[in-house]
């Protein structure tokens, strides 16, 4: 693991590891393939020193959206944002989450909203 990883991601990386390499899956690569998920999720979650300065220098793709740190939230979490925001404000997220990550739970509740 690369350093300044966290301790949680440290551990999902053991976990992975003994996981591919009981399971003989990956066989030899289980350290690599274990490394490469742990870092996909550091990227995707704002970990790594790339997203870090990206957020300090204010050109994250999310920064006009209405809803803060939104490309890092579950969609669990924004269950409790989305019906507090108005009508241009959904629109605003829906087409970022359209050009970005896509996902069908959260398009699903912007459309149910917005009708």
């Amino acid at each position: 693991m690369p350093r300044g990883a966290s301790p949680k991601r440290e551990r999902e990386y053991e976990e992975l590891k003994t996981k591919f390499q009981r399971s003989g899956r990956y066989k030899g690569r289980a350290k690599e393939v274990a490394a490469r998920i742990v870092n996909k999720q550091r990227a995707q979650y704002g970990e790594t020193k790339g997203e870090k300065r990206k957020d300090r220098e204010g050109k994250s793709p999310d920064r006009d959206l209405p809803i803060p740190r939104y490309q890092h939230l579950t969609i669990s979490e924004l269950k409790n944002k989305i019906p507090h925001l108005s009508s241009v404000q959904k629109r605003q997220v829906r087409s970022y989450e359209q050009k970005h990550k896509n996902r069908k739970g959260v398009l699903g509740m912007l459309q149910k909203k917005a009708a």
